[in-house]
């Protein structure tokens, strides 16, 4: 894939952006660059490597759920805007 300034307007208009001339001239070359990176990993050979599907060999460590620092309701409710002394009550939201 060529980097050219017909690419580099169309991503810039693509992310809403605006450029300088210089600022497009840097992320030419910057493109340029990573391009080139990976075209250079595309030469090494990956027939003996496994794909990585996680970072580290941990399996899902799970806490037990616990209730801790409950509020009493009273408590809850006491400062709510409007509520019926058992839920708060909210402008309905959506309509079926």
């Amino acid at each position: 894939m060529t980097v050219n300034t017909d690419l580099i307007s169309r991503l810039e208009h693509l992310a809403r952006l605006e450029l300088s001339e210089q600022e497009r001239l840097s992320l030419q070359s910057d493109l340029t660059n990573i391009l080139d990176m990976v075209e250079k990993l595309q030469e090494l050979d990956t027939t003996q490597v496994e794909p990585l599907v996680y970072m580290n060999e941990a399996v899902n460590v799970w806490r037990e759920d616990e209730v801790k620092h409950q509020v009493e309701r009273e408590a809850a409710l006491k400062n709510a805007p409007d509520q019926d002394g058992t839920f708060f009550k909210v402008p309905k939201v959506i309509d079926l």
